[in-house]
Formats: structure tokens, sequence, C-alpha cells
């Protein structure tokens, strides 16, 4: 005989426990006769009682029992959907509220979220503030963008004289932000001298580090890549030599000096490598700073980067990495005793969109210098409307000792002036370029910057 169990009702949760322990493991002694049970309505003043028929035992048959197939669940209403994202939007945006550690009170914690308020008015304030974060995602203070400009919600002041601020060093204000940052948070340094070595992890996104001025904010440290500083009294090596490391994206500095204070190392010295800053991250740009070392001074590891009216120091292949970088009004000043490198590129397939392009820039200094080194197998470098002093070498490019990297290795120039810029002597694997071969390495579109750079 077979049948078919009634409806319980949704309300009474224990009935329907119940019914499904009887149906699952039935029992001879089970009567099939109706029972009520009551069932309290949410708000109700008195219960309300509704009868529950539970299913009757089955004959036994000698068959084994199954357990009754469950009935597809029916597809969520498109409106359930939409309150289904708005609350998954909510739980993300609710991190935002995290940035009030650190902050002073009325500086710039935000206005706080009425009492009184209403979980539909919660949710709707906390999705415009995910909207307002979507935004975001392509920002810069460059963007011309009026939904893509940075969305400058938090501020933080770092000063020597702790009654002047907010922090007495940059970590600490950088440690005070969530581990997942969502918002653009500007951190003003003030005037200053800051003996510190400071990390942004990966995770700290949107960072604007504004000084007072190059010359009068100076973030330093003097770690070399052979200080036993690293795990277990291991040498850190070149990339935890840096004093200032960025490994988030979107990350801006404005107007700061980054400093690595070793000094600068004799020919042939070996672990000397001491970096100012290293750049880890994709979407960076800097602004009016100066970047001071001797040997590898800045290292411009990987993603897209700008460095607009900056000033970079070094010896030794001073700036290098695997970056896509443009420098656009930049001076260039080697400080090397007897021979030494501007760049040391890093590009090691022709399938790697990275290089570095300087336009409008100057380069200076003591020493004779080569324009850069093979340091990659595919390296690519291009120097364009750039005065060159006599400092660098006639044939203008070394190949690392490995011939073979003359066949794969892309260095041109284009339209340079100056004593140093004679094309005449450079060594036959670079190249004087054309217009149209220029045209790609000269504007903002070299670091696809029309996406997040505004200038």
């Amino acid at each position: 005989r077979q049948f078919t169990p009634r409806t319980i009702p949704s309300c009474s949760l224990l009935a329907r426990d119940r019914s499904f322990e009887l149906l699952k493991s039935p029992s001879p002694a089970f009567s099939p006769a109706p029972r009520t049970r009551p069932c309290h309505a949410r708000r109700s003043g008195s219960p309300i009682v509704r009868p529950v028929t539970t299913a009757p035992a089955l004959p036994a048959t000698g068959r084994a029992w199954r357990r009754r197939a469950p009935e597809p669940m029916p597809p969520m209403p498109r409106a359930g959907r939409l309150l289904l994202c708005v609350a998954t939007v909510a739980a993300v945006a609710s991190g935002v509220d995290g940035h009030t550690r650190g902050v002073r009170p009325g500086r710039a914690a935000g206005r706080p979220f009425p009492e009184n308020a209403t979980r539909a008015e919660e949710l709707e304030r906390l999705f415009m503030r995910w909207v307002r974060y979507v935004g975001g995602l392509k920002h810069s203070t460059f963007h011309h963008a009026p939904l893509a400009r940075a969305f400058p919600s938090y501020s933080l002041v770092v000063d020597k004289d702790p009654a002047a601020g907010d922090f007495t060093s940059v970590q600490a204000a950088v440690d005070s932000l969530p581990t997942i940052n969502l918002v653009r948070v500007v951190i003003k340094v003030n005037a200053g001298t800051y003996t510190e070595k400071v990390t942004i992890s990966s995770m700290r996104a949107f960072i604007t580090l504004e000084g007072a001025g190059a010359d009068k904010t100076i973030v330093q440290w003097g770690d070399t890549a052979d200080t036993p500083a690293g795990p277990r009294g291991r040498p850190l090596g070149t990339y935890g030599s840096a004093s200032f490391a960025v490994n988030a994206q979107y990350f801006i500095a404005r107007n700061i000096t980054f400093k690595n204070t070793a000094p600068v190392p004799p020919a042939g010295a070996t672990g000397k490598q001491a970096v100012a800053l290293r750049v880890s991250a994709d979407n960076a740009a800097f602004v009016g700073c100066r970047f001071l070392g001797a040997q590898d001074t800045l290292y411009d590891q990987s993603g897209r980067h700008y460095y607009k009216d900056c000033y970079i120091e070094g010896s030794i292949d001073f700036i290098f990495g695997n970056a896509l970088s443009l420098y656009e009004g930049c001076h260039v000043h080697a400080i090397a005793r007897d021979y030494g490198a501007l760049t040391a590129q890093n590009r090691q397939s022709m399938l790697e969109d990275t290089g570095f392009s300087f336009v409008g820039c100057r380069v200076t200094g003591s020493g004779a210098l080569y324009l850069g080194r093979a340091w990659g197998t595919f390296s690519r470098v291009v120097f364009a409307y750039t005065y060159m002093d006599d400092i660098i070498v006639p044939r203008g490019w070394y190949n690392w000792g490995d011939p073979s990297r003359e066949l794969t290795v892309f260095y041109g120039q284009y339209k340079c002036t100056g004593p140093g810029a004679s094309y005449s002597g450079r060594v036959s694997w670079s190249r004087e370029l054309t217009d149209e071969e220029a045209k790609p390495f000269i504007s903002l579109s070299f670091i696809d910057g029309t996406e997040w750079i505004r200038i």
C-alpha cells in the first residue's frame, strides 16, 4: 500500500523534526491518529493550536526502508537574489568601519550610524558605501573620470611630536589600517627625518603618502643585501634590504624622500646592494619624490608605475627590476666613483610587457656610466627627449657579458641631447628610433596610464 504524507506546517519545527525521525525509523507502536501541538506565532499573545498529521507506519513487507528523495528547490525569485547580493555587499562593506582604528576622534572617524535606524536603512547605507568603493577601483587622484577618482575617505597625520599628529612613525600609521584596506587613506607625513624600515603589506591598497616636501620629509634606513637580519640571522638579500617596500596596489607618494643610508660601495664589492624603495605592486605613482642610495637605489620590481618630476640618485644599476614604468621629467644623478650603469632591466621573454621609458629627463653626475645593462635576456629601455651629460660612455649599453643578449634586447634613443647623447659611438645592437618606433614609448599609453592616471 502506498500513501502520500500530508504536509506538516512549517511553523512547527519540532513537529517537523519528529516526523522526519519517524519516517526514517518507523515503529509498530506508532499510531496514525492525528495529534495537535501548539504553534506560537511571532508577536502573538496566545498560542495557536494547529493539527499536525504525521505519516502512518507502513506494513512490514520485508523491503529495505528508503529515505524519501527531497523535492527540488524552486528557483530563487529575482527579488530574493537581489536581497542576497545586497546582504553580501553589506558584509564586504562593513570592513570599512575598521578604518576608525587609530584615527583621532573628530578628525576622520566619519559620521556614526544612528542607533535607531532600521536594518533596511543600514543595508542601504552600506550598499551605497560599496558603490563608492567600486567607483574607486580604477582610481587615482590623477584620474579624470568622476566615478573613478580616488575617494579620500580618511586622513592620518604622522609627526615626530606626539601632540601634533596621530602617529610618530610611518609604519605605525600603516599598521593602524585594516589588514584588507578598501578605501583611499591619505597619510600626511610632516617635516622630519623618520629613521625606520617601512613595509606596506599586499592587502593594504589605496594608500597615499604625502610629505611636506621632498627636502623636508625623509624616510630612511641603512640595510644592505648582506645585513644578517633575515630569518635565523641570514642575509636580507637585495629584496629585503629596501628601506621602504610597497607591496599593495594603488599606492601614491608625493613630495617625500626615500633613502638608504648605506655608503657607496667600492668597485667589485659584493653584498652591498642597498635599496631605498622597492615597488612590487601594480598602479603605483610617485610625484615630486627623491630616491637616494648607491647600488640598486630604486628596485622597480613589478607592475605598472609612473614617476613624475622625481630625483633618483645612485651609482650602479640604481634603477632596476622588471616593471613597466614611465619616468617623465625626472632627474637621474650618478654618484659613481668609476664605472656604473643607470638601469638594469630584467625582461625575460618577448611576451612580457615590461620595460623602462625615460621621457624628458636629465642625466647628470660623476663617473663613467652605461645607459643600461642587459640584466634580462629581453631587456628593454628607451630614452627620449632626454639630456645626457658627458658621463655616458660612447658605447651606451652593456650586454652583461653575454653576446647572445645582443640579439634579443631592445635599447633605443629618440631625440636626446647633450654631450653624452651622441649616437655615433653606440653599440650596433642599440637603435636610434624613428618617429613611429618611438611613439609607443613616449606617452602614458606605455603603462596603460589612461586607465588609471590623470595629469
